[in-house]
């Protein structure tokens, strides 16, 4: 028989990493040891040795998934929410990398076919990662027609690469808004989208169970299929 041939798995996520930003003016995460590991040598044997960490951070840190509670105190949150939209989904890439302006209209998305599916919006702004330009006002998002367009077809998840799915300048946050409404995930700050291919991966961003909050970190990752 062939071998079979070996997958390829591309990581989406940002390192979390001590200290480092994630949003502007949310602080970042804090990480130290609990148990280091030469204090564990006081409790083991010669040669057993553990290091139990601590971190300490807001939930929108580092590549996170905002679920409906998040936006709504009735909606589902990360421990109870529907697992089938983040784990092993089909998934489409959107690259927006040549669009005019930052708002990013239902034209881009034209004849995809997204029901069910994670649609990934490119838009090369993790280039910016960890410099002051992350945050600027002029980051790509989704405008209101695209949001609409989305919400009447129903993918699994949407994502994008950029420091906020929504104008940062616009505060009622619509694409927030009717995208959880509709129970819709949204996964924020991804990074690697040039590595996928248009089609043909299966997406993974699943989040810890925690119940009474709605956003949290995700490794998300994309297993070319």
């Amino acid at each position: 028989m062939p071998r079979e041939a070996k997958r390829r798995v591309i990581d989406l996520s940002h390192p979390i990493e001590d200290g480092m930003a994630t949003y502007p003016g949310l602080p970042g995460p804090s990480i130290s040891d609990h148990m280091s590991r030469r204090e564990s040598r006081e409790r083991y044997p010669p040669g057993t040795e553990f290091q139990i960490g601590t971190i300490t951070m807001v939930a929108n840190t580092g590549t996170y998934v905002d679920t409906p509670f998040h936006r709504y105190p009735g909606g589902s949150d990360l421990a109870r929410f529907d697992l089938a939209r983040l784990a092993d989904v089909d998934g489409v890439v959107v690259d927006t990398t040549g669009a005019g302006g930052p708002g990013i209209g239902a034209d881009a998305f034209a004849g995809l076919e997204v029901a069910d599916r994670a649609v990934l919006v490119r838009t090369g702004w993790d280039r910016h990662w960890r410099t002051d330009g992350y945050g600027a006002a002029e980051h790509p998002f989704l405008a209101a027609d695209a949001v609409a367009w989305l919400v009447e077809r129903n993918p699994a998840v949407v994502g994008i690469d950029s420091v906020n799915i929504d104008d940062m300048g616009d505060m009622t946050r619509p694409a927030h808004t009717r995208l959880l409404a509709a129970g819709i995930p949204i996964l924020e700050h991804l990074c690697g989208l040039h590595e996928l291919p248009p089609r043909g991966f299966r997406l993974h961003a699943a989040p810890a169970p925690v119940a009474g909050m709605g956003s949290f970190p995700v490794r998300a990752y994309a297993v070319l299929t």
